[in-house]
């Protein structure tokens, strides 16, 4: 049955994180440029795996009772999104600088802010692991949260490092640079989808 428990609480982790989103499609640049890519995958697994935690802890009731902060996590997260999608669609129409060995290296400052913004600025975040896999992880009784709360955060910590340090083996398809263009040009895409959305009202 703990087994069980922490197995659910993996497949439920995995379903939400795999969706292909920001913070994803951030590692997956970072893995292929092999930029920091041991502390951005930390940095995400650890991120995810507090505010899995803070869920099961029942901190979801709080969030939910705290509209004003995911309003204003709300429009952080679709000025920062909005801008970086810029930011992506101008290397998209820049081919000089689609080359991965001449791509300009990204500080360890940047990234580690960058990945921190897409991850904390994203008021779906909360909603995921702090709401959601914290409403199921109650249903596991007391004991039975905290196990599916670490079958949740391994899922993320697995991911996360199959995204960044796999991203390697795609190398030979990103040697040529229209396999940057479409790379950043989908970034772009999906990040101005995503800022825009936070933007709709609900």
């Amino acid at each position: 049955m703990l087994l069980l428990t922490v197995l659910a609480g993996f497949a439920a982790g995995g379903s939400l994180i795999v969706v292909i989103g920001a913070q994803n499609a951030f590692v997956l640049r970072v893995g292929l440029l092999r930029q920091h890519v041991l502390p951005v995958v930390a940095i995400c697994a650890l991120s995810d795996a507090v505010l899995i935690f803070a869920g099961v802890a029942g901190v979801g009731a709080l969030v939910r009772a705290a509209p004003v902060a995911l309003e204003i996590a709300r429009w952080a997260g679709a000025a920062f999104l909005i801008g970086y999608a810029v930011i992506a669609a101008r290397r998209a129409f820049r081919p000089g600088a689609l080359e991965a060995s001449a791509a300009p290296r990204m500080s360890l400052a940047a990234a580690a802010l960058g990945c921190l913004a897409l991850t904390w600025l994203n008021p779906h975040v909360y909603l995921d692991t702090v709401v959601l896999l914290g409403s199921l992880a109650a249903t596991h009784g007391d004991g039975g949260r905290w196990l599916f709360g670490i079958g949740a955060a391994a899922a993320s910590a697995v991911w996360f490092s199959a995204l960044g340090f796999g991203a390697r083996f795609l190398a030979p398809l990103f040697a040529r640079p229209v396999a940057w263009r479409v790379l950043d040009g989908a970034i772009a895409v999906l990040m101005l989808t995503l800022g825009v959305s936070l933007l709709v009202p609900r």
